[in-house]
């Protein structure tokens, strides 16, 4: 059994999969590297096919009709064959020294037959021109090189939470939670992160800044504008959140209050993009993104309109959101 699968979507990515391709394969056979062509119309199927042929024992090349980067990410699970899974996006790559690291740690919990359920690590946001790179890690929040369970997670900040770059999971676990994304959606790496947490008993968090998060593409999902533009897509995956959260059902409490706060910094992201627009459909869009939580989750609502982030964007009319943008900014 390879030790870590990892998924690759890769859509007209001829430009820059290869640089992404390379950084990984410094892994070595414990690596299965899946790149799944989601119907390009570049060269993106030769690039996948060439790397496979080359490198049989490490590539695996899965060609599929298009159905977006969740239905990609669902190939490469269905696919993979590791005891663990991670998702690399096509334009991202990552640290060697970091990268071996991370391979020691997941082959000695294998090795001792110690059961992992997610590993987390830093990421860097690699904007392009910026001198200064910005890491999001964990280590006031997290215990560090030990296992631990949600009872030792400390108090997440706002705007610090644990996103697609951060996480390796089982992919026993994630297989056996039914994890599936929606197709021709943007934004479902959050999703794919939130749905598997209260089935995480156990957690290791290994600082090192691991995972490199390309950020410079004017048409990337998370520029401003395009992020604005498909605000549909960002409700829709904020209203799978809410569809799938059950505080009933979660055993740690401290998972429940996590996801929470997930669900907190979304609804946030979204009633920003929102009010950004300047349309007033969308304003209209923010309310009822916030009236579907009431429906759905009344505490949960009432325990986020209270905090800070949630009473902003309750502020009515044009003086809310002048704050909420200033704020924003």
């Amino acid at each position: 059994m390879k030790v870590l699968s990892i998924a690759i979507p890769s859509y007209n990515s001829e430009a820059y999969m290869a640089n992404c391709i390379e950084s990984l394969l410094t892994g070595g056979e414990d690596v299965e590297i899946l790149v799944v062509n989601d119907g390009s119309k570049d060269g993106t199927a030769r690039i996948a096919d060439e790397y496979a042929a080359k490198y049989p024992n490490i590539v695996r090349a899965i060609h599929q009709e298009n159905g977006g980067h969740g239905e990609a990410v669902n190939a490469g699970l269905r696919n993979a064959t590791g005891a663990y899974f991670k998702v690399v996006d096509s334009d991202d790559w990552v640290d060697t020294k970091a990268y071996k690291e991370i391979l020691t740690l997941l082959k000695q919990m294998l090795a001792n037959g110690t059961q992992l359920d997610m590993l987390i690590s830093n990421f860097v946001y690699d904007k392009q021109g910026a001198t200064h790179k910005k890491v999001m890690n964990y280590r006031s929040v997290l215990p560090q090189n030990k296992l631990f369970t949600w009872e030792q997670v400390g108090k997440f900040k706002k705007g610090q939470y644990i996103l697609m770059h951060s996480v390796i999971y089982r992919t026993k676990l994630l297989k056996e939670c039914g994890l599936t994304l929606p197709e021709h959606t943007f934004y479902v790496d959050n999703i794919f992160v939130f749905n598997p947490l209260p089935y995480v008993k156990t957690m290791y968090y290994l600082d090192v800044n691991f995972y490199r998060y390309y950020i410079g593409r004017a048409d990337q999902s998370v520029n401003e504008q395009v992020m604005i533009g498909r605000i549909d897509q960002q409700i829709k995956v904020n209203k799978l959140m809410i569809d799938y959260f059950n505080p009933e059902i979660i055993e740690y409490k401290k998972c429940k209050k996590y996801m929470i706060h997930y669900l907190e910094i979304i609804l946030a992201i979204s009633s920003i993009m929102c009010i950004l627009s300047h349309k007033p459909e969308n304003f209209a869009k923010k309310k009822e993104l916030w009236r579907y939580l009431k429906e759905m989750h009344p505490s949960t609502h009432r325990k986020l309109k209270r905090n800070p982030m949630g009473f902003i964007f309750h502020i009515p009319g044009k003086t809310g959101r002048a704050i909420a943008i200033l704020i924003y900014k």
